[in-house]
C-alpha cells in the first residue's frame, strides 16, 4: 500500500474535512512476518545443533539435565504462543482443540524422554501454521486490494472554491471535481464534455470506457482523462463501490454446507481423537503380560499428532474464500460462500429479456401518427415517459427532444409495471404503453402492431388510438455465447421471461438458441413461472435480470444473478450473486469458479482424512513414529492449503 500525503482542508462551517495519515503498511507487514519466523529460526538452530550433539559429535557432557535443559530451550521459542493458546481455550471450557492436543503431545513426549521429536513436532506444527497465515493473507490480498480502492476524499465546488472533504460528506445533488489519475468518489452525472474512465474495481476488466456528457459514472472508476465535474446523484453509503464493499466484505460471512459441517465435525472428532489416544495408551495394559507403559504412551502420541484437525479447519474455508476471490476478479460478486456452493448444483437458468441478454440501450426506429387530430403526439409521448426512468421512457424521451415538453401542463400522471404509463397533458388524457394498457382501457388500436418483432408502444389521446413508436434494442456482443457456454457448463434447460410481446421475445429466443421462451408476462407471471419450473423437484433454478421488476424472480429462485451495471438498487439488493461487467457470459464463468472450488474442497478432504487414517493406523500399531506424523500432518496441511489457493492463478 502506498503512502498517503497528509492533507488538511476545510471551509468554514463545515464540519467534514479530510485527513490523512503518512503511514507505509507494507513495511510495517514485513517487520511482523520477520519477527515470526526469529522463534522458528532460533528453534532450528538449537534443534539441529542437539541433534549433531545427539548423533554424530555425542560429547560426555551432553547428556543428563544438561542435555534436557538444551532442548527445553529449543523448545520455548516455537511452544509458547501454542501453550498460550492451549491455556486460554482451557479456561474458556474448551478443552478439545487443535492447541491443546499439541500441547499434550510434545509434554507426553518430553514426559518419556523423547526430547528431539518433541521439539521438532512442536516447530513443525508452528511452521505450518505461519504458512497457513500466509496462505490466508495471499487470498485476502486480492479483496484487500479492492478495498483500497476506496475514496480517501472529494473535491468538492462549494462557494467557488474547491475543498477536500470526506467523501461521507458530500451531499447529493452537490458538483464535485475529480482531475486525471483520481478515483471518482461518488456516484454522479458527468457535466463535462467527455472522458475515459478505467472501471476495474467495479467490473474486473481494466478496458477503458468513456463517458460522455449527462452519463454516468460511478464511484471508484478513475479517471483517465483531464479535470472533470460531476453532479453527485447518491451518498457515499448508497454508491456503488459502497455497496461492492460491504458485498465483498460480508461475504465470508455466509458459510457453506461443506465448510459448517467441518467446524462442527472438528468439534466432535477432536474429543474423540483423546479418547482413542487414551484407550490406545490404556487399554493394551489389561489384555498384554509384556506391557510397557512408555511404548504405549508413544504410540498414543503419535495418534494423537497425525491427528490434528488443521489441515480441513483452515484448507476448507480458504477454498471457499479463494473462490469468492478469483470471481470478484472477472467482476463476479458472490454475497457468501453458500452461493457458491449452490451454484454447482444449478441445473435451470431463466433469463430477463431486456437490459440482461439485450444492451437494454433502446433507440426509437419509427414514430407514426395515425390520427392527424393529434399533430402535437411526439411531445405528448415524450412528456409523458419524461416521468419515468425505464430504458424505453428514456428513449423516448431523446428522440422526441426535450423544448416543447417545458410548454406543456402535465398532471395525474401514473406508471403501472408491465403495462405503460398515463397520464393528463393539456386537458388530454393521454396513454403509452403495450397492448395490455390498451385492452385495459378498451382502446381499440391496430391489432397487425401485436404481430411486429419490435418493441412496440401504443399511444392513445383521450380514448381514441393516435400512433405509435418502434424501440430497437440489441441483442448483446456475448449472449449467443453465453447459452452456448452454460450447456457446455451441464445447465440443461434455459428459459426467457420477458414483458415484451411473445413475437419479439420468440425471436430474440430463436435466435440465441434459448430452449423455452415467454413474452408478454407482468411481474406476477414471472412469479407463476418460476413456481411452475420449482414444481419440478429436480429442478435447481438460477434466475437471473436487472430490473426493478425482477426483484420478486430473484428472491424467489434458488440462485438470484443481478446485472450491477444497469441493474436497479432492488434487484442488486436481493440477488445472490451481482455480475458487475453486465455480461450474461459471466454466469458460466461464475458456475465454472463455483465448480472448480467444488472439486478443491472436496479433494482436501479426501487427502485429509486418507492421509490421517493412514498414519493413525500406522502409529496405532508402533509402526509410525513422532517423526513420520508430525511431517505427515505439516504436508498434508500445505498441500491443502496450496490447492486452496490454486484457484486464484486459474484462468476462466
Amino acid at each position: 500500500m502506498s503512502d498517503h500525503h497528509s492533507s488538511t482542508s476545510h471551509t468554514e462551517g463545515s464540519a467534514c474535512y479530510c485527513s490523512c495519515s503518512c503511514q507505509n503498511d507494507a513495511t510495517h507487514d514485513n517487520q511482523n512476518t520477520r519477527m515470526q519466523y526469529l522463534p522458528l529460526l532460533l528453534s532450528l538452530l538449537m534443534l539441529a545443533t542437539g541433534l549433531l550433539l545427539d548423533f554424530w559429535i555425542r560429547p560426555a557432557f551432553f547428556a543428563g539435565y544438561v542435555r534436557l535443559s538444551w532442548y527445553i530451550l529449543s523448545y520455548l521459542p516455537v511452544s509458547m504462543p501454542v501453550l498460550k493458546s492451549s491455556w486460554t481455550l482451557i479456561r474458556h471450557k474448551d478443552f478439545f482443540n487443535e492447541f491443546t492436543l499439541m500441547a499434550i503431545a510434545t509434554l507426553g513426549a518430553f514426559f518419556i524422554g523423547e526430547y528431539p521429536e518433541a521439539v521438532a513436532v512442536m516447530l513443525f506444527y508452528s511452521t505450518g501454521e505461519l504458512f497457513q497465515d500466509a496462505a490466508v493473507n495471499r487470498a485476502r490480498r486480492n479483496i484487500k486490494a479492492l478495498l483500497d480502492l476506496r475514496p480517501d476524499k472529494a473535491t468538492v465546488l462549494r462557494n467557488g472554491e474547491a475543498t477536500d472533504v470526506a467523501p461521507e460528506c458530500v451531499e447529493p445533488g452537490e458538483i464535485i471535481q475529480v482531475k486525471a489519475g483520481e478515483k471518482v468518489p461518488l456516484d454522479g452525472m458527468l457535466l463535462s464534455e467527455k472522458s475515459s474512465f478505467n472501471t476495474a474495481a467495479l467490473t474486473g476488466e481494466s478496458v477503458p470506457r468513456t463517458a460522455y456528457k449527462g452519463e454516468s459514472v460511478l464511484a471508484g472508476m478513475v479517471n483517465l482523462d483531464h479535470v472533470i465535474q460531476i453532479r453527485t446523484e447518491k451518498a457515499f453509503a448508497d454508491s456503488s463501490l459502497a455497496r461492492i464493499l460491504d458485498m465483498v466484505q460480508n461475504a465470508t460471512s455466509r458459510k457453506a454446507k461443506t465448510e459448517l459441517f467441518i467446524r462442527k465435525f472438528a468439534h466432535i472428532y477432536t474429543p474423540i481423537v483423546f479418547l482413542l489416544a487414551l484407550l490406545i495408551v490404556g487399554v493394551p495394559a489389561l489384555f498384554t503380560t509384556d506391557y510397557v507403559f512408555n511404548e504405549w504412551l508413544y504410540r498414543g502420541l503419535v495418534f494423537l499428532v497425525i491427528s490434528c484437525p488443521c489441515a480441513l479447519v483452515i484448507s476448507i474455508p480458504l477454498s471457499y474464500f479463494g473462490g469468492i476471490g478469483a470471481a470478484s476478479r472477472k467482476g463476479i460478486l458472490f454475497k457468501g460462500a453458500n452461493y457458491l456452493e449452490m451454484l454447482t448444483k444449478i441445473n435451470t437458468v431463466v433469463f430477463d429479456k431486456t437490459g440482461t441478454l439485450t444492451r437494454g440501450v433502446f433507440k426509437v426506429r419509427e414514430m407514426v401518427t395515425a390520427n392527424p387530430a393529434f399533430p402535437q403526439l411526439p411531445a405528448y409521448a415524450a412528456a409523458l415517459e419524461s416521468f419515468s426512468n425505464h430504458p424505453i421512457a428514456k428513449a423516448i424521451t431523446e428522440y422526441a427532444g426535450a423544448g416543447p415538453i417545458s410548454e406543456l401542463r402535465i398532471e395525474n400522471v401514473e406508471e403501472k409495471p408491465g403495462y405503460g404509463i398515463t397520464g393528463e397533458i393539456d386537458g388530454h388524457r393521454v396513454l403509452a404503453g403495450n397492448r395490455k394498457l390498451m385492452q385495459l382501457h378498451q382502446i381499440n388500436y391496430d391489432k397487425q402492431l401485436d404481430n411486429r418483432a419490435e418493441t412496440t408502444v401504443i399511444l392513445a389521446v383521450d380514448q381514441h388510438y393516435a400512433g405509435y413508436i418502434l424501440i430497437a434494442d440489441e441483442v448483446k456482443e456475448d449472449a449467443a455465447t453465453a447459452i452456448k457456454a452454460l450447456k457446455q457448463a451441464g445447465i440443461t434447460r434455459t428459459v426467457m421471461l420477458s414483458g415484451d410481446k411473445a413475437a419479439l421475445v420468440h425471436e430474440v429466443a430463436s435466435q440465441l438458441d434459448i430452449d423455452e421462451a415467454h413474452g408478454d408476462l407482468l411481474p406476477e407471471d414471472k412469479v407463476k413461472q418460476i413456481e411452475r419450473l420449482q414444481s419440478d423437484p429436480t429442478r435447481r433454478i438460477a434466475f437471473v435480470g436487472d430490473g426493478i421488476n425482477d426483484a420478486p424472480v430473484l428472491a424467489l429462485s434458488d440462485i438470484g444473478i443481478a446485472m450491477g451495471g444497469m441493474g436497479s438498487d432492488a434487484a442488486i439488493e436481493v440477488a445472490d450473486v451481482v455480475i458487475q461487467t453486465d455480461q450474461p457470459s459471466k454466469i458460466a464463468t461464475a458456475i465454472a469458479i463455483a465448480k472448480a472450488t467444488r472439486r478443491i474442497v472436496i479433494a482436501n478432504i479426501l487427502l485429509a482424512i486418507g492421509v490421517k487414517v493412514g498414519i493413525m493406523t500406522l502409529g496405532a500399531f508402533g509402526i509410525a513414529t513422532l517423526w513420520e506424523a508430525v511431517f505427515a500432518d505439516v504436508g498434508v496441511s500445505l498441500l491443502a492449503i496450496l490447492n486452496a489457493v490454486s484457484i486464484l492463478k486459474r484462468k476462466f
